[in-house]
């Protein structure tokens, strides 16, 4: 081989990047609809802080935190959805769409709520979330 192949090859190799193939958007291992869930379960608890309390101040401090506790769990469902979850989960999981699509309408329900049921309804969804989700990762 030349020298200049040889140039050649090496300016290939360091320009072009190299591709990566895996079934989502990195190698398994970093989704976890755990993340919904962590604050979720604040969102939750937030709510009954809010209703035991009395003290005008506080209440509105729980309602600015639920709000962005309530903010995160949309966020973290829609990365699960957009980036993990593929076309033949939906095969597999019929259903699968209008899971997300009402879990991520109730984490917005639960920012507007303080009643802790609604907290409580939308840790119930994601858990039939979660339960797919660990299906798909078994097999």
């Amino acid at each position: 081989m030349t020298l200049a192949a040889s140039l050649l090859r090496l300016i290939d190799r360091v320009t072009e990047p190299d591709t990566a193939h895996a079934h989502c958007d990195l190698p398994c291992g970093v989704y976890d609809p755990a993340q919904a869930r962590i604050e979720a379960q604040s969102v939750l608890e937030i709510q009954k802080k809010y209703q035991d309390a009395e003290d005008h101040d506080y209440r509105q401090r729980c309602v600015s935190i639920k709000e962005e506790r309530a903010e995160l769990v949309k966020h973290h469902l829609w990365v699960l959805w957009t980036d993990y979850f593929k076309p033949h989960h939906l095969e597999q999981f019929p259903e699968l769409h209008d899971k997300f699509w009402q879990v991520t309408k109730t984490a917005g329900e639960s920012k507007k709520s303080n009643d802790p049921a609604q907290g409580q309804k939308l840790l119930d969804e994601i858990d039939e979330v979660a339960d797919i989700f660990w299906t798909t990762k078994k097999g």
